[in-house]
């Protein structure tokens, strides 16, 4: 099916900087506004936009580019102390005040954009009905073990020659992003070629890759950024909203590093999809459109 197309665009203040942001549907509707936070950090939203399918049902679906990639401002000159989560939370809060919708909204994060709605529910904020979790791991250290034992699984040519680019520090190459586009064929979209919104998201972090070799590091499997040792893991038992944890059977988040949510949120449930990698959005898309819009309809 094809991506709606937005009934409303802009750009939010943020501090002296902008966030851009797309409305799908109406958000006086009867239904709270979705919010989706894309995943990275620093992969744009683009790669998301088959959720704002959910509008079709009545429910307004808001997307945005976090600020550093797309269509935000760009930040290529910050360091490491600059992208920090709260700098993301703190954004979060400023597009829900300027939506007029932070009395009543949910929210969907996929990846690192889970990590950063947890991080949100963990504040227990008025307004969140519900919160999807998606295709998220609850610490950084149960992501990097995984996707060492999935690397381990991979031809034993393509996992030398990540060793090796990764040692020499030499991971722009070109050899290096052809194995590593062998483990994201597995565990990242198994839709090969990517469908154009996945390109697209890529493309805008390559072109500002700022934010995600900060924070992530140079790829999805070799994290050595800020984000490392986060964890939100002994925090979980403060989310109050009811929660859809969503993952796929062959995805990099695999099922031992979302384990914690399910053992730790008050009020959750677990779809695993079992022809999915890291993006049943896409790979699985309207059993998951149906999943995830009854369980908003749930929680309004």
């Amino acid at each position: 099916m094809a991506i709606p197309e937005p009934t409303a665009q802009g750009l939010a203040p943020f501090g002296e900087w902008r966030t851009w942001y797309r409305v799908t549907g109406d958000l006086d509707s009867p239904k709270a506004p979705l919010v989706v936070l894309h995943g990275g950090p620093g992969a744009a939203h683009d790669y998301t936009l088959r959720i704002a399918r959910l509008a079709e049902r009545g429910r307004p679906v808001v997307h945005y580019d976090q600020i550093g990639v797309g269509l935000s401002t760009h930040l290529p000159e910050k360091g490491a102390d600059f992208w920090t989560v709260g700098l993301f939370l703190d954004e979060l809060d400023n597009l829900l005040a300027h939506l007029g919708i932070a009395g009543r909204y949910h929210v969907l994060g996929q990846s690192w954009g889970g990590m950063l709605a947890a991080e949100h529910a963990v504040r227990v904020p008025s307004g969140l009905r519900g919160l999807v979790i998606a295709n998220s791991p609850a610490s950084m250290e149960l992501w990097r073990e995984e996707c060492d034992r999935l690397r381990s699984e991979l031809p034993p040519d393509v996992e030398r020659t990540l060793r090796e680019h990764e040692a020499a520090g030499t991971t722009d190459s070109a050899e290096y992003r052809a194995a590593e586009k062998v483990f994201n064929a597995r565990h990242v979209c198994t839709i090969v070629p990517n469908p154009p919104e996945v390109l697209a998201s890529d493309a805008k972090t390559a072109e500002d890759p700022t934010v995600y070799h900060t924070m992530n590091g140079p790829s999805e499997f070799h994290v050595v950024g800020t984000l490392k040792d986060w964890s939100v893991v002994d925090r979980l038992d403060k989310i109050a909203a009811p929660t859809l944890l969503v993952s796929g059977r062959n995805d990099e988040a695999t099922p031992r590093t979302v384990q914690p949510f399910v053992d730790r949120i008050p009020d959750v449930r677990w779809e695993l999809f079992e022809h999915s990698s890291h993006m049943p959005h896409i790979e699985e898309e309207e059993r998951y459109l149906q999943i995830v819009g009854d369980f908003l309809d749930s929680t309004d």
